[in-house]
């Protein structure tokens, strides 16, 4: 425990949706001291969640805090809509014992019987984990249980890909006389055999699924089910300096948030990765431009789908570093430029090594683009 005198367990979601945990997975194989799934425990209350330090824990463990305001210069948040402002694609990746991946053969026209990973849209009025399930049954035959979201791909706010590590439930693998327009069969590959590959993005995928399950380089993380309009990120921006003291970015501090950056539907910013608007918000909360920015990876997110329209928007929970040039070193976190963003210094030990460890090894789900 550090010095607060807190266990470090996870929480139950409490009826108002305030807060949520996913659902404790079956653990993580990384390095003995990095188990940080969520353990069900106590109810916290809801106030508790102005404790910057409950925030902290909460998202560590791939939790979710309900979306109530932006900090970043938009003058007007537009909701999203799946399939006509926004694309999201899932894909699973299935492994066996012997390594061999679940492959499914194209009905398409334009890549008629070539193979590609179980994949496709999301359609409105639908969470993640029930796409990807979608996909999978239609594509294979195949019922299965997604087991951790491996990677998350983006070309800007309207194009994002949601790959998981998923295991097989139930169902049979489909075969050819089961073809239908959305797929002509499905089969277990070897990953050495010839096999027409639909496009070959997928093999670094299919390695790191496969490297994934023999030793997880991140924990357990499955998207929580809490609402947001937008496609945003909270972004977690850490200092730290060479004594490992931790500092934390936060907006109000009289009752502390962390900033949250909400991409715009201009085509100017749809056309921008995603990491633009991380990199915009923590440069202006900041007096020094000289500041270097790295952004680590996605600790968790929030997506509902529930209600089209209103709810299709995600929010990634995003863990970032802020680091002085090396000649204007200095042992205290840059100046902020706005009397609304504060440093919050966290004292905790426990937090403190687990959010070091998460940035040492690297333990959080990548970004790619």
């Amino acid at each position: 425990m550090g010095k607060s005198g807190r266990g470090r367990t996870g929480r139950r979601p409490h009826d108002n949706g305030a807060w949520a945990c996913p659902r404790p997975g079956a653990g993580w194989n990384g390095a003995d001291s990095l188990r940080l799934w969520c353990q069900i425990d106590a109810p916290i209350e809801a106030r508790d969640m102005d404790s910057v330090e409950n925030q902290l824990e909460l998202l560590l463990k791939g939790g979710g805090i309900e979306m109530q305001e932006y900090d970043s210069p938009l003058e007007e948040v537009v909701p999203v809509t799946v399939r006509k402002t926004v694309c999201y694609i899932v894909a699973a990746i299935i492994v066996n014992e012997q390594k061999e991946v679940v492959m499914m053969q194209e009905a398409k026209q334009e890549c008629y019987g070539k193979w590609y990973l179980p994949a496709g849209r999301m359609e409105q009025n639908e969470t993640i984990v029930q796409a990807v399930k979608r996909e999978v049954q239609e594509e294979t035959g195949l019922e299965c249980e997604p087991y951790t979201l491996l990677s998350v791909e983006e070309r800007g706010p309207r194009w994002i890909r949601f790959v998981f590590l998923a295991r097989v439930t139930g169902g049979n693998m489909k075969s050819t006389s089961e073809s239908d327009t959305e797929s002509l069969q499905a089969k277990w590959w070897d990953r050495v055999s010839p096999l027409p590959l639909r496009a070959r993005d997928i093999l670094n995928l299919i390695s790191f699924a496969v490297k994934h399950k023999e030793k997880a380089s991140h924990p357990v993380t499955i998207p929580v089910e809490l609402p947001c309009p937008v496609v945003c990120h909270r972004v977690l921006a850490a200092f730290l300096n060479r004594s490992n003291d931790l500092w934390l970015l936060v907006n109000n501090p009289g009752r502390p948030h962390f900033p949250v950056t909400a991409c715009g539907s201009s085509s100017a910013d749809l056309s921008c990765s995603i990491e633009v608007a991380i990199y915009r918000l923590v440069k202006e909360c900041l007096k020094d431009p000289q500041v270097k920015v790295k952004m680590h990876g996605i600790l968790g997110l929030q997506h509902s789908g529930t209600v089209p329209g209103k709810t299709d928007g995600v929010c990634f929970n995003v863990l970032v570093t802020v680091a002085q040039v090396e000649s204007k070193y200095s042992p205290f976190p840059p100046d902020v430029n706005n009397a609304k963003y504060a440093w919050h210094k966290v004292d905790d030990d426990d937090l403190k090594i687990q959010l070091l460890e998460r940035l040492s090894f690297s333990s959080v789900v990548p970004f790619l683009n």
